[in-house]
């Protein structure tokens, strides 16, 4: 009697497993929860747990690799991706109604052409029908229509933007919208197999395979605060928006920018990674906005060579070479010639660091900023302020 309740008992357990394995494989949103941020509600995101990477032995992407193969991966992610078309009007001729200048152009002076059709590529995340895109695909839009893969199209909305990383969030109404399954940046590594998805050039939707390149590529954009996944998957204008997916065809990050001197892929492309975009679409889903801290400093990445000139006892941090008078550091005590070492709990090596780390403080909040002062390290206690829109397009 006890062998056969023992033998009922694994083989249910079994066949739960079994069920469990399937429904995360090919249908994880129906595992995800309804999230609420600041009482409003949020995206169903659904995230894959963060993975351990083995120290040695078989490497786990090779192993997913074996299992699944990239067409399952290609299938899973695919019909999340969508493509997206933007029209924006051309830009009116400022002489346009100077009679003397209609004489010599008529009605159609030059700058009044018809409007131009910007097309991208976009990723749904949620099944509530919101979209993530880049800023430059739909900036100065004035109508919005997506296609998905399975034929169905629809006007989008801007739900927001962020052009400090080329961010954009879109969100559309229809039924039985698939979403993508979201996966753990930090688990990425050089040489992991990723596909890009999108639509390049118009052509219809296409996946390419390569690997990453490098990890937190920062001199590929004009902001502080992106910090690329580089990598060698053909990338073409109108991938724009799309997805960069591991093997396993959860989303890593959205392709944004390629490195090219003929326009078409030269095997340097560019992705934000996915907890950027993540960061960003909250913010934007529940603000408009992303707000970003602000302290008033100029820095400047701390040399072994300028550590040793100043005798410092630290040899990574940032130097602080200049303090907006009246500004946040000013008033809380930091002064120029410090090294900054931490902005609250986060460890800065570097001005992107820095800047990465002020920009998560929240404006009007006190942060601890530990400095070394020569032989001294001294704490700051600052008062953050709010980066203005202004200072958002640059250095």
């Amino acid at each position: 009697m006890m062998r056969r309740t023992w033998l009922v008992f694994s083989q249910a357990v079994t066949v739960a497993v079994a069920l469990l394995f399937v429904l995360m494989t090919f249908k994880p949103e129906w595992l995800g929860g309804r999230q609420m941020v600041a009482g409003l509600p949020m995206p169903t995101l659904v995230q894959v747990a963060p993975a351990a990477r083995p120290a040695s032995g078989a490497d786990a992407n090779s192993a997913v690799v074996g299992a699944l193969g990239f067409a399952v991966a290609a299938r899973r992610a695919s019909p999340a991706v969508v493509s997206v078309t933007a029209t924006k009007m051309a830009r009116r001729n400022p002489h346009a109604d100077d009679p003397r200048f209609r004489f010599f152009f008529g009605d159609r002076a030059p700058g009044q052409g018809p409007a131009q059709v910007g097309l991208g590529s976009g990723v749904i995340v949620s099944p509530e029908g919101y979209l993530l895109t880049n800023h430059h695909v739909v900036e100065d839009a004035t109508d919005i229509e997506v296609q998905l893969a399975d034929g169905r199209s629809t006007r989008a909305i801007v739900v927001g933007s962020d052009a400090e990383t080329d961010i954009a969030v879109l969100k559309i109404e229809l039924p039985n919208l698939p979403a993508v399954t979201l996966g753990d940046v930090r688990a990425l590594q050089v040489g992991d197999v990723v596909l890009a998805i999108g639509n390049p050039f118009n052509v219809g939707q296409t996946v390419t395979a390569g690997i990453v390149s490098a990890l937190d590529r920062t001199q590929a954009g004009a902001s502080q605060f992106q910090n690329f996944i580089q990598t060698d998957a053909a990338i073409n204008p109108g991938n724009s928006g799309g997805a960069l997916v591991d093997v396993a065809g959860n989303l890593v990050g959205i392709n944004t920018a390629i490195f090219s001197r003929t326009g078409g892929s030269l095997g340097i492309g560019f992705a934000v990674p996915v907890d950027t975009a993540r960061q960003v679409m909250e913010a934007l889903v529940t603000g408009g906005s992303v707000k970003r801290g602000w302290i008033g400093v100029e820095p400047r990445d701390l040399s072994a060579e300028l550590a040793e000139s100043l005798a410092l006892p630290v040899k990574s941090g940032v130097l602080i070479t200049g303090v907006l008078q009246d500004g946040p550091a000013a008033k809380g005590g930091l002064r120029p010639g410090d090294v900054v070492v931490k902005v609250g709990d986060r460890t800065v090596q570097n001005t992107g660091e820095l800047f990465a780390a002020v920009a998560a403080l929240q404006p009007d909040s006190s942060a601890i900023i530990v400095a070394q002062r020569g032989a001294e390290q001294v704490q700051v206690k600052v008062q953050v302020g709010e980066r203005a829109r202004s200072l958002q397009r640059g250095r």
